[in-house]
């Protein structure tokens, strides 16, 4: 790299067997790559290519990152004379430049009521552990379908960030969070967001979902009706990273219909007999426990935690997405189940059920509108570097419409999710199922709904490369290929509709006229 060649020198090597370009000040010789070029040694061999100042035809077609493969970097041999470095990768942990690639609360210039130093300093923080630690195993995880390595929940577990993923509350009592960064009594929703966002910039959908979001679900009900002695060990064993739960309430009878469930539970002697089977439940191919909804004898539900062993049987399902998820069918064969592991009460299983799923759909949400987010900065950066009819993209109106549209949605979702996160923050549990019921739902629908528009769109705006797994457009096709997983987890677009509709009815006043 410290050799430095003239713009004439360059020149000179622009044949087979002797080929050299510039790409953003550097000087790479593809003299032996270039017949082992993907797309071609006549690309290569072009005259606005060979022995010239190809930064621009490079960025039409790859990405930054494969400049950052060091069997690329081998191929740097000196810098062009009289040029600089003008294009700079975001480092791990910092903030975007490009507009509304950041919330506004994180955008230079912005102002925000909700956010507080001891967030700011998380966000930086857990971002950079993100970026640092999870997206590589994400990337490789995502690609071969197995599980996420367990090294990164060892990683997680040292810093109590799986704790911390359950929320505010007496769980985090004594623990030391992200290294001291935020005390316990300081966590809030929006610590909870933060991570939820955060972990979304993998964009690795399956992989997400296995990075313990069946824990996310399936472990609440344990915390908060299971016995003492019961969700102590399992929080315990959880927070460490060395057990995964699932939440089994899924069946290929009832999905929304929770009250349809067919899963039976046999009141026998100190415990149940549950006989049945739930499908499309995450994280159970390698989930340690189950938390599963069956009904009872009297007609009634029940929820009960299960361990793992025999009579419970598992086999995975293949998805859209990447098999990491552990999505998978369970089949209970006369399972033994201790009656000191009920959660709640007998036949009140349905309350204990809906608890769970305010919690549940705001933490998709989270993630779901930080995606889409993240969609909008690949588009705004595409149509700056990519050219038609010798013009950027973006001098396109069509193009700029569609990015209004963009734009429009996300920064939409974001301020309700964030207004709905501070009515979180102060109102106990009973208030929030008595007033956030619908508003989730609402907020739910409203995100994925925009989601899917905006992956349409963005396909749209990459054309070809849009569709395709690989290369400039291999984050968009991700996304339109996975984009409807938020859209039928924790409850489909029509049904959330209805409830929040069923919701604002019900608080109707009753002199209201028009």
């Amino acid at each position: 790299m410290s050799k430095t060649f003239t713009a004439e020198e360059v020149a000179r090597h622009n044949k087979e067997g002797d080929l050299w370009i510039v790409v953003d000040s550097k000087v790479y010789d593809l003299s032996k790559f270039a017949a082992m070029h993907p797309g071609g040694l006549s690309v290569l061999l072009d005259e606005d290519v060979a022995g010239k100042d190809a930064t621009e035809a490079f960025f039409g077609l790859h990405r930054y990152e494969v400049l950052l493969k060091p069997q690329f970097k081998r191929l740097v041999i000196g810098t062009l004379e009289g040029s600089k470095q003008t294009i700079f990768p975001r480092q791990a942990g910092e903030l975007s430049k490009v507009p509304y690639a950041e919330p506004t609360w994180l955008s230079s210039g912005y102002h925000s009521p909700y956010f507080k130093d001891h967030h700011r300093k998380f966000q930086v923080a857990f971002r950079k552990f993100v970026e640092d630690v999870i997206l590589p195993d994400a990337q490789a995880r995502e690609e071969d379908g197995k599980r996420p390595s367990q090294y990164v929940f060892d990683e997680m577990a040292k810093l109590n960030i799986i704790a911390m993923r359950m929320g505010p509350g007496p769980h985090l009592k004594g623990l030391e969070l992200m290294g001291g960064i935020v005390k316990p009594e300081e966590v809030d929703y929006f610590h909870e967001m933060i991570m939820g966002q955060e972990i979304s910039r993998i964009h690795a959908r399956g992989y997400n979902d296995g990075l313990g979001g069946g824990t996310f679900i399936g472990l609440p009900p344990i915390i908060n009706f299971g016995q003492p002695a019961l969700r102590e060990r399992v929080a315990k064993e959880v927070f460490a990273g060395k057990k995964f739960c699932a939440l089994a309430i899924t069946e290929a009878f009832a999905g929304s219909d929770v009250a349809g469930l067919r899963c039976t539970a046999k009141r026998v002697e100190n415990g149940w007999i549950l006989t049945g089977t739930k499908k499309w439940i995450t994280n159970a191919s390698f989930a340690d426990y189950f938390t599963v909804g069956a009904r009872t004898e009297q007609g009634g539900l029940v929820v009960l935690f299960v361990e793992r062993g025999e009579g419970v049987e598992t086999k995975t399902i293949m998805t859209s997405y990447s098999s990491a998820a552990g999505t998978a069918y369970i089949t209970f064969d006369n399972v033994f189940v201790p009656y000191e592991h009920t959660l709640g009460k007998e036949n009140k299983g349905l309350q204990v059920i809906l608890s769970n799923f305010n919690h549940e759909r705001w933490g998709m949400t989270t993630a779901s509108i930080a995606t889409q987010r993240h969609i909008v900065e690949e588009c705004l950066k595409w149509v700056n570097q990519r050219k038609v009819f010798g013009k950027p993209l973006h001098n396109q109106a069509v193009i700029r419409n569609k990015l209004a549209a963009m734009i429009s949605r996300v920064e939409s979702a974001q301020a309700w999710l964030e207004n709905i996160t501070f009515q979180m923050n102060n109102m106990n549990y009973a208030q929030q199922a008595d007033l956030l019921a619908g508003p989730i739902a609402f907020l739910k629908r409203y995100a994925t709904s925009t989601a899917q528009e905006t992956a349409a769109d963005a396909v749209q705006i990459f054309g070809g490369r849009g569709i395709t797994r690989t290369g400039m457009g291999r984050l968009i096709e991700h996304y339109h290929r996975t984009v409807p997983f938020d859209a039928i987890l924790g409850g489909a677009e029509d049904v959330l509709g209805d409830l929040g509709v069923r919701q604002a009815l019900r608080k109707m006043p009753k002199d209201s006229r028009l």
